[in-house]
C-alpha cells in the first residue's frame, strides 16, 4: 500500500504526513547551499535536492519501503522548490487546466473534460503559501488590498488568484497551460476544421484580409490565432499584443508586447490600448491582438481601416454576428464619446471575416461558423455565411460528429481573393 493511502487510513495522518514534510523540508534546506543551488538549472536544482534528501533519510529517516521513500522524497522537494501537491498536475502532460476552489476542491481539465481529482491542499494556510510562492515569481503580491491577481508564470502559464473577501469560499487559484502551438493542418487532423476550410483562411491570411477569432471561454480562440499566425509571410513584421503573452508565432519577424497591471501604490500600468496605439508607431505589416476586451477596440478598428490591413484578433462572443455588436460595444468603451452609428461604421469598415468556434458537449473544440462582413457604411451589420458545421446527433458515446457545409463566396470576397492571386472558385468548401 503506497505511503499516502497507508496514512490517510490511520487517525491524524494528515498531520502526521505534514509533519514529515516539514521536518525534512527544514532538514534539507539546512544542509543546502542555497548559493550553489542558484547556480544550477532547474531541473538540476531538482537532482541535487533529491540526492541530498535521500542521504539524510538514510541517516535518520523513518523506516519506509523503497516506494514510499521515493513518493516522501518527492513530495519534500516539491514542497521546497516547486508548488507542492500542483507539482504532479503540472508534470501530466495532459492536463490542460488546474482550478484550485478552496483547500479540498481541485480540478483539472484533460482534452475538455472536466473533472475533481483527489490532489488536496493540507490546509488554508498551505494553499496561501502556493499563491505566495506563485505571485512572488512575477513581483505581485496578493491581500486583502489586493484580493486579484492575473499574470503570466516565467514558464508560460496563465494565472489567476482571487481570495476572500471577493471569494466566499477560500482563496482560488486557476493554472492554465498552453501546449506547443498546433499548425492549421493539424488542427484539421483533429477535426477542428476542414482541409478545404484551412484552404480558404489560409487564402483570406495571405490576402490580408482583417480576422476575428470569435467564441466562448475555453473554445480554443487562442490556440486558433496561433495557428492562422502561422501563416504569416515570414518576411513580413508583426507584432503582437496580449495581456498575458500566450502567442508563440515562429515567423523571424515577430515583435511581442504584454500589458502591464499597477504596481501596489496604483502606478505604472500600461494598457491593451496603450500598446495598440504604440503599435502604430512601430511600422507593423501585421497586428495580432490577443483578446480584445476594452476601449482598445476602437484603436484596432482604426488601424484596420487605415492601411493596417491583415490583422488578427480574438473577442469573447456567442456568435459571429454577436462578435461584431461585441466589438461596437468594447469601442464605445474608449475616453472618445462617438455616437452608434460611427461606430457602427468602423466596424463595417474595419472587418472582413469572422471565424466562430465552440467546444462542444463532448469536449472538442472546433469551427462551427466562418462568415464574411458584407455590410457597409453604417447599415445594420450583415454576415454571408461561408463555412457552417452542421453536426450529427449526439452518439451513444457522447462524441460530437457532423459536416463542414461550404456556401457560395460574395463577391466582393471573391474579387479581393482573385486581386491577391487566391482564387478559391465560388464556394468556400464544395
Amino acid at each position: 500500500m503506497a505511503l499516502r493511502d497507508r496514512l490517510a487510513q490511520q487517525p491524524g495522518a494528515q498531520a502526521e504526513d505534514r509533519d514529515l514534510v516539514t521536518v525534512y523540508r527544514e532538514r534539507l534546506l539546512e544542509e543546502v547551499d542555497v548559493d550553489d543551488l542558484a547556480r544550477l538549472a532547474p531541473p538540476q536544482r531538482r537532482v541535487r535536492l533529491e540526492r541530498l534528501l535521500s542521504r539524510i533519510l538514510s541517516l535518520d529517516g523513518p523506516i519506509l519501503s523503497a516506494a514510499e521513500r521515493g513518493q516522501l522524497v518527492q513530495r519534500i522537494v516539491d514542497d521546497a522548490l516547486g508548488l507542492g501537491v500542483l507539482e504532479p498536475l503540472l508534470a501530466d502532460a495532459s492536463v490542460t487546466e488546474i482550478m484550485v476552489n478552496g483547500p479540498y476542491d481541485v480540478f483539472v481539465e484533460r482534452r475538455g473534460r472536466v473533472d475533481r481529482v483527489a490532489t488536496r491542499f493540507a490546509s488554508t494556510e498551505q494553499l496561501y503559501q502556493t499563491i505566495d510562492r506563485i505571485v512572488s515569481t512575477v513581483n505581485r503580491r496578493v491581500d486583502e488590498s489586493s484580493p486579484m491577481v492575473d499574470a503570466r508564470l516565467p514558464t508560460g502559464e496563465r494565472v489567476n488568484v482571487i481570495i476572500p473577501p471577493l471569494a466566499l469560499d477560500g482563496p482560488s487559484l486557476t493554472i492554465r497551460r498552453f501546449p506547443a502551438p498546433y499548425r492549421l493542418p493539424e488542427l484539421v487532423a483533429k477535426g477542428s476544421l476542414d482541409r478545404r476550410t484551412a484552404a480558404l483562411l489560409g487564402a483570406c491570411v495571405r490576402a490580408r484580409l482583417n480576422i476575428v477569432v470569435s467564441g466562448g471561454t475555453g473554445s480554443g480562440k487562442t490556440t486558433f490565432l496561433n495557428a492562422l499566425s502561422g501563416l504569416l509571410p515570414e518576411r513580413e513584421r508583426i507584432v503582437t499584443i496580449e495581456d498575458a503573452a500566450e502567442l508563440q508565432l515562429q515567423q523571424p519577424h515577430v515583435v511581442r508586447l504584454e500589458s502591464r497591471p499597477a504596481n501596489v501604490e496604483g502606478r505604472g500600468a500600461v494598457t491593451i490600448r496603450d500598446l495598440v496605439r504604440n503599435s502604430l508607431r512601430m511600422r507593423p505589416d501585421r497586428i495580432v491582438v490577443g483578446e480584445v476586451r476594452g476601449g482598445e477596440a476602437l484603436d484596432m478598428l482604426q488601424a484596420m481601416s487605415t492601411g493596417h490591413d491583415g490583422s488578427l484578433a480574438t473577442v469573447h462572443a456567442n456568435s459571429a454576428f454577436d462578435a461584431l455588436g461585441r466589438l461596437e460595444t468594447l469601442a464605445s468603451m474608449s475616453d472618445i464619446e462617438l455616437p452608434a452609428s460611427t461606430l457602427r461604421d468602423q466596424v463595417n469598415s474595419a472587418i472582413d471575416v469572422v471565424v466562430h468556434l465552440e467546444r462542444a458537449a463532448d469536449g472538442s473544440r472546433r469551427v462551427v461558423e466562418v462568415a464574411a462582413l458584407v455590410s457597409r457604411r453604417r447599415s445594420d451589420y450583415e454576415l454571408t455565411p461561408l463555412v457552417e458545421f452542421v453536426p450529427d446527433r449526439l452518439g451513444p458515446e457522447r462524441v460530437v460528429t457532423g459536416r463542414f457545409e461550404g456556401h457560395p463566396l460574395p463577391s466582393t470576397l471573391r474579387d479581393r481573393l482573385t486581386l491577391a492571386g487566391e482564387a478559391l472558385g465560388g464556394e468556400a468548401a464544395p
